[in-house]
């Protein structure tokens, strides 16, 4: 049975070849699973810590989200959206260390929405971090939405890097910063500037 985005949460998902070891691919295929790990393993990090808070777990959780994306890679290089599928597996894999330690994510989730805003004292809500308000707020978001403000106020990512990350195109991710925004400041009863564009406010 599959779970969200197509991601079994253990095997493999129907419809998907076999598993081929990586050393039976052709180069170009081997040359491209590299780049792709070269590319994204160091921001897999960055944002699995701020959600697991612990080195060991948030190694755990990235090695067997590339584990499981080796194990598809010749499957995967046929999709349009190959790196929002991997996105995918990464959260699921978040979500079953989560499991593992027997944590509550939703308590996760907000300790690394007030870590990643800590020291950005130039946004408005980075003064909120630590208002049980802005807590129940972020939860009212949805997942994509989290995950653009936290990549992009938080870790300080552009509306293009954390495109790339999530598998987004750039402006679906300006339109989520833009509906995150308002949606915080509806429910903070804050005054909110508009940012077409996505960006931090000057």
């Amino acid at each position: 049975m599959s779970g969200e985005g197509g991601v079994e949460e253990s095997g493999g998902t129907i419809g998907v070849p076999r598993v081929v070891p990586i050393d039976q691919w052709p180069p170009a295929a081997q040359m491209a699973f590299w780049g792709f790990h070269q590319q994204h393993r160091q921001n897999y990090m960055r944002y699995a810590y701020l959600q697991l808070g612990s080195d060991a777990d948030t190694e755990e959780a990235v090695d067997l989200t590339f584990d499981q994306v080796m194990d598809r890679w010749p499957w995967m290089l046929q999709m349009e959206n190959l790196e929002g599928y991997a996105w995918t597996i990464l959260k699921r894999r978040i979500i079953d260390m989560h499991r593992k330690r027997r944590r509550r994510p939703e308590l996760m989730e907000t300790a690394a929405f007030e870590a990643a805003l800590a020291g950005h004292t130039d946004d408005p809500f980075a003064t909120l971090a630590d208002a049980l308000a802005l807590y129940a707020a972020v939860a009212a978001l949805s997942e994509r939405q989290r995950d653009a403000i936290v990549l992009h106020y938080g870790m300080g990512f552009t509306t293009a890097e954390a495109a790339v990350l999530m598998g987004n195109e750039e402006a679906t991710v300006r339109s989520q910063l833009r509906t995150a925004r308002q949606r915080l400041a509806t429910l903070l009863k804050l005054r909110c500037p508009e940012h077409p564009d996505g960006k931090n406010p000057s």
